[in-house]
């Protein structure tokens, strides 16, 4: 039995949900939404609620009803409240700057890096070494912040890098630790 599946999503005031043909519309003040809907998952809205249900008990489609269910509840999020990840850079003279909606990024490299962030993606500099990737679709908040951080993943002994605010990276010894 679905425990995610089986939660009902609560509709905030101001977003909108219905169902187009095989296709799950979510209208909010932020922007709109679509995902497809899966073979033998049943969505139900009423009185502000979108209840998830599946038509057997196959091991696909148990795991089609707990997905559907989040990305329902994840696309509900985006168009009302939105996504935001914040990445900090890790090195001496390494900085963002943004240039129009280009991010640009030195990074130690002899050019700097520019990246245009895919439409529907905000990326705000807090700092030069601190910036914001913003956006109503949690997928591509993410997948953004995965393409970032691969032009200078962080290394384990240095910890310099791109990475995540708060993200912990575990350190090792350099070559003076092992005599």
């Amino acid at each position: 039995m679905s425990r995610i599946g089986n939660k009902a999503v609560a509709i905030p005031k101001g977003a909108e949900v219905s169902i187009k043909g095989n296709e799950i519309i979510v209208k909010g003040p932020k922007g709109e939404l679509k995902t497809p809907l899966m073979p033998d998952i049943n969505v139900e809205i009423d009185a502000g609620n979108v209840k998830v249900s599946r038509k057997n008990d196959e091991k696909q489609t148990r795991a089609w009803h707990g997905m559907t269910r989040a990305l329902i509840n994840n696309m509900v999020i985006g168009v009302t409240t939105g996504f935001s990840k914040t990445m900090e850079i890790v090195g001496v003279g390494w900085r963002a700057a943004l240039q129009g909606k280009k991010l640009v990024l030195n990074l130690g490299y002899s050019h700097p890096i520019e990246f245009t962030p895919p439409a529907g993606i905000e990326i705000v500099v807090e700092n030069p070494i601190k910036f914001h990737v913003r956006g109503i679709d949690k997928e591509l908040v993410g997948q953004t912040c995965a393409l970032i951080k691969q032009f200078r993943p962080p290394e384990p002994y240095h910890g310099k890098g791109i990475r995540f605010e708060n993200e912990y990276i575990i350190r090792k010894a350099g070559k003076t630790g092992a005599k």
